[in-house]
C-alpha cells in the first residue's frame, strides 16, 4: 500500500483513567426533579437534566446533596473559574463518595489514581473502585481493568484485566469494549480472535468511541480479520477524526491525498492533518509538507484557519467525553 500508510498501525487500549458519568448506571440522590446541573458544567453533561445557577447548587451542595456535590467536583476539574482547583474537585467527590455516590466514588479513585489534588494513592484508587463496581458501576469495570492492564497499583495481569474489561464491556461501557476489542485483536487475555474483535470495536464504534471507530476502520483498510473495504475504513477514520481523534485525522488526511476510498482532494488533506498537528499530534508533519506542494498559498491559508476550528470544536467534545461517560 501507498507510503503514506506505513505508519497506520492499529492504536492501543483506552488507557487513561476516565472520570466517571455522574447520572448513568447508578441511582442519583432522590427524585429526578429533585437534581439540577451546574449550568457551567451542563453544556458538557446530560441536557436532559434541570440547569440550576451556580449559587443553587453550590446550597444544595452544602445540604448534602450527592449529584451536586458530584457536579462541584466535574466543574472543579474543568477548572470553571478561579474559584474551582483540583483539591476543591477531591473534597467534593470525596463527600458525594461517602454518601455512597458511585459516579463521585469512580471520580474519587481518578484523583487518587492520578495525583489530582492528593498524591498519588493507588490502594485508596482500587478502594474505590470496588466500592463502586460492587454497586455494578460500569465506569468502575473499565478503570479497574486500566489499573490490571498497566499494573498500577498491582501486578500487571491481562487475565484480571480482561475480566474487568468483559464485564465493563457487558454493561455498555465503551472503552471497556474498545479494550476488550484490542485484547481479542492481540490474544491479551484470551485466545486471539478477529471476530470478537470487529465485533465489540464495532459495538463501541456505533456508541461513537473515538478510539474504536478508529481501530475499526483500520481493520477494514488493512483487511486484518475482516473483508478488506477502504470506503468503510475512510468513513470510520472521517467519524473518528470529526470526534476528534488525531490518529484518525491523519490516515483522513492520507486518504484524501491520496484517493483511497474518496476522490483525491490535497485540500482537504491539508486541514485533517493540520488539525492533527495543532492539536500536538506530530506524525503527520512530513506528509504535511509533502501535500502543501500541491496547494496555492491561498489554500493554505484557508486550511490553516479551518484546521483551527477544527481543533476547537473537537476540543470542547473531548471535554465533553471525558467527562460524560
Amino acid at each position: 500500500m501507498n507510503g503514506f500508510f506505513t505508519n497506520a498501525v492499529r492504536i492501543g487500549f483506552a488507557t487513561t483513567l476516565l472520570v466517571s458519568s455522574f447520572v448513568r448506571g447508578a441511582a442519583a440522590q432522590g427524585p429526578a426533579s429533585e437534581q439540577c446541573s451546574l449550568a457551567a458544567v451542563s453544556k458538557f453533561m446530560d441536557r436532559s437534566k434541570n440547569v440550576c445557577d451556580a449559587n443553587l447548587v453550590q446550597e444544595l451542595a452544602k445540604q448534602g446533596h450527592a449529584f451536586e456535590q458530584n457536579q462541584l467536583g466535574i466543574a472543579s476539574m474543568l477548572a470553571i473559574g478561579p474559584e474551582y482547583t483540583d483539591k476543591d474537585a477531591r473534597m467534593w467527590f470525596e463527600k458525594a463518595a461517602q454518601k455512597g455516590y458511585a459516579p463521585a466514588q469512580v471520580n474519587l479513585a481518578v484523583m487518587y489514581a492520578n495525583g489530582w489534588g492528593t498524591p498519588v494513592n493507588y490502594g485508596a484508587a482500587l478502594n474505590w473502585l470496588h466500592v463502586a463496581a460492587d454497586q455494578k458501576f460500569p465506569r468502575a469495570y473499565t478503570n479497574l481493568g486500566i489499573l490490571y492492564m498497566k499494573g498500577q497499583g498491582v501486578r500487571q495481569d491481562y487475565n484480571e484485566a480482561f475480566r474487568w474489561f468483559e464485564k465493563g464491556a457487558n454493561a455498555g461501557d465503551s472503552d471497556a469494549q474498545t479494550n476488550l476489542a484490542y485484547f481479542y485483536s492481540n490474544g491479551l487475555g484470551c485466545e486471539k480472535n478477529e471476530d470478537a474483535a470487529a465485533a465489540w470495536y464495532r459495538q463501541a464504534a456505533d456508541a461513537e468511541n473515538p478510539l474504536a471507530e478508529n481501530n475499526l476502520a483500520d481493520m477494514y483498510l488493512r483487511g486484518d480479520g475482516i473483508q478488506q473495504n477502504a470506503a468503510e475504513a475512510f468513513r470510520l477514520f472521517q467519524r473518528a477524526a470529526e470526534h476528534g481523534h488525531t490518529g484518525a485525522r491523519i490516515m483522513l488526511g492520507s486518504m484524501y491525498a491520496e484517493g483511497i476510498g474518496v476522490k483525491k482532494n490535497p485540500e482537504a488533506a491539508y486541514i485533517w492533518i493540520t488539525a492533527a498537528t495543532i492539536a500536538g499530534d506530530q506524525r503527520g508533519r512530513d506528509r504535511l509538507r509533502v501535500i502543501e506542494a500541491r496547494l496555492t498559498s491561498a489554500q493554505i491559508s484557508a486550511a490553516r484557519d479551518r484546521a483551527r476550528q477544527l481543533q476547537f470544536n473537537s476540543g470542547q467534545q473531548l471535554t465533553a467525553r471525558a467527562m460524560a461517560q
